[in-house]
């Protein structure tokens, strides 16, 4: 059974800093995302790795400021976002796939967890 806990979430003021973590379990994963989600929009990626590491995206909205990362021991995958902005709060969620290598498109995805809130506060 696939499982993606994710963890990390929380209110922090403008110009901080968050880590969100996804621990990642049942399945041998090819890529991990992340997407966050807000009320009336669709849901948007925001970075997406293959488990090897080999192909890394990010969206442009948050290049230079955030970073996904891996644990590959632990089979956890970290999102670190720094400098955050509050156009940044949102519902963040982990991604998983066994098939697709980094690709930044949620439909792309098979397993997601459950979401973890993000606000910023200006």
């Amino acid at each position: 059974q696939v499982q993606l806990v994710e963890s990390g979430g929380g209110l922090v003021q403008a110009g901080g800093s968050l880590r969100l973590s996804c621990a990642a379990s049942g399945r041998t994963f090819t890529s991990m995302g992340w997407f966050r989600q807000v009320p009336g929009k669709e849901r948007e990626s925001v970075a997406a790795d293959s488990w090897s590491g080999g192909t890394t995206y990010y969206a442009d909205s948050v290049k230079g400021r955030f970073t996904i990362d891996r644990d590959n021991a632990q089979n956890i995958v970290y999102l670190q976002m720094s400098s955050l902005k509050p156009e940044d709060t949102a519902v963040y969620y982990c991604a998983a796939s066994v098939r697709i290598i980094g690709t930044p498109n949620p439909a792309r995805y098979e397993y997601w967890g459950q979401g973890t809130q993000v606000t910023v506060s200006s």
